[in-house]
């Protein structure tokens, strides 16, 4: 096969990859301005506040993961189509890079996982403590989202009704959320037997939310991993057919 049959058909490939590999960047673009900007989502509204800033780092670090993803497929399909050697370098320098941060990220990730996990519980745990303390109006976001969980999952607490005893703020210890029985009042606390209410607690559903976002964002990684290696290895045949080509035109 000549060294130009060999270009073209690289370029082809090329592109299609480089084309996945932009569709997932733009997912991970996309999944960090979702947490950044978007403050309906429970994982954002929980660890977005106070000190705690893990969905500012997160997201940050998915945007500049997507951005570096999103400029890299420019400079690769403008390197391939015009065949400039120092951009194909340059591709192939971005992809390296993209793929061992990834790596870092996937241990560091895979190492915290747990830490996440419990703050996630402490932190669910902290808003039911703090839920409808009138000094605490700014955190109003998150009681909103606990009781939207509540109402529409039909459960009550982390791990089940007894853990809204240990909220100070009601006006008698028998009262509840309003959300942990089938109730349209817009208010926070309501009372009714403990008996009528939701025995099953949210905690399962909560998990379930989480683990199926963290697997949506590995399935991302793994795929993209496994691009990048196609990538990498397309880029360099076709810088080696390139320079043969510029040396030996005849022979295309």
């Amino acid at each position: 096969m000549k060294i130009g049959e060999k270009i073209l058909i690289q370029k082809y490939y090329l592109h299609v990859f480089n084309g996945i590999f932009l569709a997932l960047g733009l997912m991970l673009l996309t999944f960090g301005l979702w947490l950044f900007f978007d403050r309906n989502n429970l994982f954002s509204v929980l660890f977005s506040s106070g000190e705690n800033q893990l969905v500012a780092y997160f997201s940050c670090m998915l945007l500049g993961i997507g951005s570096v993803i999103t400029f890299a497929s420019a400079v690769g399909f403008l390197g391939s189509v015009k065949e400039i050697k120092c951009l194909l370098v340059t591709y192939m320098s971005f992809q390296i890079l993209v793929f061992v941060t990834q790596i870092a990220i996937s241990v560091l990730t895979f190492m915290k996982k747990e830490e996440v996990h419990n703050q996630w519980n402490n932190r669910i745990d902290e808003v039911i403590s703090e839920y409808g303390n009138e000094s605490l109006a700014e955190q109003e976001p998150m009681w909103n989202i606990l009781n939207a969980v509540q109402y529409n999952m039909e459960c009550c607490g982390r791990y089940n009704v007894t853990q809204w005893e240990r909220n100070k703020n009601k006006e008698n210890s028998t009262q509840i959320p309003c959300s942990c029985i089938k109730s349209s009042l817009k208010k926070w606390f309501c009372d009714v037997p403990r008996d009528s209410t939701y025995s099953m607690g949210c905690e399962e559903y909560l998990n379930t939310w989480f683990e199926n976002n963290v697997l949506i964002l590995t399935a991302i990684t793994i795929s993209l991993l496994i691009i990048q290696v196609f990538l990498i290895t397309l880029t360099v045949q076709l810088f080696r057919n390139i320079r043969k080509n510029n040396i030996w035109p005849n022979e295309s």
